[in-house]
């Protein structure tokens, strides 16, 4: 077994940044169909940055892993930097070839993360 699949089974194992936040800037719950993997995101921002993440989910080790991962890397990052992060971002943080059956899995975590974002923007311009 290599690195980077190491990594991903710890990841899978032990995820970081899973549970629940007690306060939160927003929610989103995200479902691939297909495979049935399930993220539910939560964040906090505070000053444009991401100052809390948390997630649950159920699936594959290239789903939870990817949120994983994904969660660890975003906190503390600016909210602009965030938006920017495409599949390639993730592809560089799980550090394998993502073939097409399960890119959907492994990107599930990014689309929620993203929604996530736009659905604390929209809440916070609407509180305004």
């Amino acid at each position: 077994m290599n690195i980077y699949q190491e990594l991903i089974l710890d990841h899978y194992q032990n995820p970081r940044c899973h549970g629940k936040l007690s306060m939160q800037s927003g929610t989103f719950h995200l479902e691939n169909p297909s495979c049935g993997d399930i993220i539910d995101m939560q964040i906090l921002i505070r000053n444009n940055r991401i100052q809390d993440i948390a997630f649950e989910g159920k699936g594959c080790a290239i789903s939870q892993a990817s949120a994983s991962l994904l969660c660890e890397h975003a906190k503390g990052s600016r909210v602009e930097d965030i938006k920017q992060y495409d599949a390639h971002t993730i592809i560089e943080l799980l550090g394998i070839d993502i073939g097409p059956a399960r890119m959907k899995c492994a990107l599930l975590s990014l689309e929620t993360l993203h929604s996530l974002i736009r659905t604390a923007e929209n809440r916070s311009v609407s509180n305004k």
